[in-house]
């Protein structure tokens, strides 16, 4: 067996994922970096500091994982993922180019955030739960809880020095810069995808051509108590939970009255946790579904403290913990659905995941941003620690239910 160390970092030892996984870390910081300048880019440019302005932009940006759900979890399937892989991140690189040009030109309007961020959501739609389940054609079964962990150290990684450069970019040439180097940044992951070796892939089983998609997905889901009540949790979280992209700016700016460079080191104290809790996931021999009560317990707990942060720096150690709650429950809740599901409805099944956990953003991102601007970031915060509370609750009443026996049939 592996030493301590050897197995934490188990899954590198396919090149494929190596490979892969160097060319994600460039591509990660860039995306960190645009979210970063995109949210100051509207509060702070675009309007007067308008939590709801950037509650409807991430509205757009996530609103595509619902608007083409029927679709995008079937593409996964279906296709060939490298081949949709490639044509996804050249596809996202070209719009965050086009966005950037616009803005280190000075010409940007509000409306035209708007529309490359629905725009880029509708190719990250199709991008995120084929890069999900193409982990698994990298490393096989036996390593894909190791790699799934290990890609969210790599992209929370990203989170960590993405919003930092950002702020360091916004305070010196201005946020336009921020896209367009992270549209240079999806140069790495289609190099990385050119020089896999394709035939050491480890194909799955696909969906039969005759299948019923979406439909199947969402039958199959719900058929199965433990995925059923996964999906609910990340329903709960994802739409009043996540929405850190305003609770950061709207604190930094409305509560701490801090610039650019200090909200950026906001966003990569969290990513400190969450880097953490990503490493902890990886040690983990499995994912089990008491680690998800455990990861949403924490998190409600976490925003009910950062609600009450007195200080700018308290706020941001709060951050940090909150981080390591998030990455247990998102990191937790990828490997374990991706494992309980037949291999033939993994695409559909991460599909919904990811629609559930961030398609409920276009209804709880301007609910976030009115909170925030009517009553306070700290009571936004406070809508999100709530959700942690239910979501633990879902937990709770799952885990203490009798359990059948569970089957990929």
């Amino acid at each position: 067996m592996f030493p301590p160390v050897s197995r934490l970092f188990r899954a590198l030892h396919s090149r494929n994922f190596r490979i892969w996984a160097a060319g994600a870390a460039v591509s990660n910081v860039g995306t960190w970096m645009q979210r970063t300048a995109q949210d100051w880019l509207v509060l702070t440019e675009l309007s007067n500091h308008d939590a709801t302005s950037v509650g409807f932009v991430m509205a757009l940006q996530f609103a595509p994982q619902i608007l083409f759900l029927p679709w995008t979890g079937y593409a996964a399937d279906r296709l060939d993922r490298r081949r949709l892989l490639m044509t996804t991140q050249g596809l996202m690189g070209a719009l965050a180019i086009g966005l950037g040009l616009l803005t280190v030109a000075g010409v940007v309007r509000l409306w035209e955030v708007d529309v490359f961020a629905f725009l880029f959501g509708t190719v990250a739609a199709f991008d995120a739960p084929v890069r999900q389940t193409f982990v698994a054609d990298l490393v096989g079964e036996e390593d894909l809880a190791n790699a799934v962990a290990l890609n969210s150290t790599s992209f929370n990684a990203g989170r960590m020095l993405g919003p930092a450069v950002a702020g360091l970019c916004i305070a010196a040439t201005g946020s336009g810069w921020a896209f367009l180097l992270n549209g240079a940044s999806f140069f790495a992951v289609l190099v990385s995808l050119r020089f896999l070796r394709v035939h050491e892939l480890h194909a799955s089983r696909q969906a039969a051509r005759g299948a019923s998609g979406l439909l199947d997905g969402f039958r199959y889901v719900w058929a199965r108590d433990d995925l059923r009540a996964a999906t609910l949790m990340l329903l709960v979280i994802g739409t009043f939970g996540l929405n850190f992209q305003i609770y950061i700016a709207t604190m930094a700016v409305s509560v701490f009255h801090v610039g650019a460079t200090h909200y950026g080191a906001l966003n990569s104290a969290m990513a400190v946790g969450t880097i953490c809790g990503a490493l902890m996931a990886a040690r983990r021999a499995r994912a089990t579904f008491a680690s998800l009560a455990v990861g949403a317990a924490a998190f409600g707990i976490g925003c009910g403290c950062a609600a009450l942060a007195p200080t700018y720096v308290v706020f941001a150690i709060v951050l940090a913990a909150t981080g390591v709650a998030t990455q247990t429950l998102t990191t937790t809740s990828n490997s374990f659905m991706q494992l309980a599901s037949a291999p033939a409805m993994r695409g559909r099944v991460m599909a919904i995941r990811l629609a559930v956990a961030l398609g409920g953003t276009p209804v709880g991102a301007p609910i976030a941003g009115f909170v925030a601007d009517h009553w306070g970031p700290r009571w936004s915060l406070a809508l999100a620690a709530l959700s942690g509370i239910i979501a633990a609750g879902i937990a709770l009443r799952h885990l203490t239910r009798p359990q059948p026996s569970r089957s990929f049939d």
